[in-house]
């Protein structure tokens, strides 16, 4: 595999919160997206996810709790734990998550 530019792949994406898969480690896929500042609604996984912030900002409501992600940052949200985006996150997202179970 070549070496991937996560922030290139990111800005060609038609949409933003559309996720590109990159790659699979085992079962697990590796995805990059592009955060505009508009909330997302609540969702759960049945596995859990790794969530990778490489620049902005990720503002998260995880089980009522709100979360805030710096560049450089990671916040692993486990598996059946309701979480939400909310409004503001902004920036490059890498997505590691595991098939759901």
């Amino acid at each position: 595999m070549s070496p991937v530019d996560l922030f290139t792949t990111a800005s060609a994406l038609p949409d933003a919160w559309s996720s590109h898969l990159l790659a699979r480690v085992g079962t697990a896929g590796v995805k990059v997206l592009r955060m505009d500042g508009r909330p997302l609604p609540p969702e759960t996984h049945g596995a859990p996810e790794v969530l990778l912030v490489l620049d902005g900002r990720l503002e998260l409501l995880v089980a009522g709790t709100a979360v805030s992600v710096a560049p450089g940052g990671m916040y692993r949200v486990p598996a059946g734990t309701p979480h939400a985006v909310r409004p503001g996150s902004h920036g490059t997202l890498v997505i590691v998550e595991a098939p759901e179970e």
